[in-house]
């Protein structure tokens, strides 16, 4: 077995706290936690979607994306809506309120972010990308 350090996953986790560094701060100011920022990037981009696409595209388990829409719910983040084709299937979509936030902390995440890219070549950011990309397609 590979020594505790040399583990794939636990290196993926540091360099994920790593990357995260520079965002937290912001995020905290808000305040958000990073899952919340994740689900109103996701709302977003993609304006409207079910808990379940939703939670495919964050990467956060069903059980915890419910308690993290009732926050931002409570917060007045997020609004749902039943579908007009099927009554049953809930949209999630943002209110004004958090389009106006995104607004206005997206330029100040993206300046950290570039903050954080410019430690490395353009070169080493498109080869990590490759990377992650293909190692995310990688089945069991």
């Amino acid at each position: 077995m590979r020594k505790f350090n040399d583990s794939l996953p636990l290196r993926l986790l540091k360099a994920r706290e790593a990357a995260m560094a520079f965002f937290r701060p912001l995020l905290q100011e808000i305040p958000l936690t990073e899952q919340q920022w994740r689900v109103i990037r996701a709302l977003n981009e993609f304006e409207e979607l079910e808990s379940k696409q939703l939670a495919e595209l964050c990467c956060i388990l069903s059980p915890s994306l419910t308690g993290i829409i009732n926050r931002l719910e409570q917060q007045g983040y997020i609004k749902r809506r039943k579908s007009s084709e099927d009554q049953r299937r809930i949209l999630i979509s943002l209110t004004d309120q958090a389009k106006e936030m995104f607004a206005r902390m997206s330029p100040l995440l993206e300046e950290r972010y570039q903050e954080m890219t410019e430690r490395f070549s353009s070169s080493d950011m498109q080869k990590l990308e490759e990377l992650l990309n293909k190692f995310c397609d990688v089945k069991p």
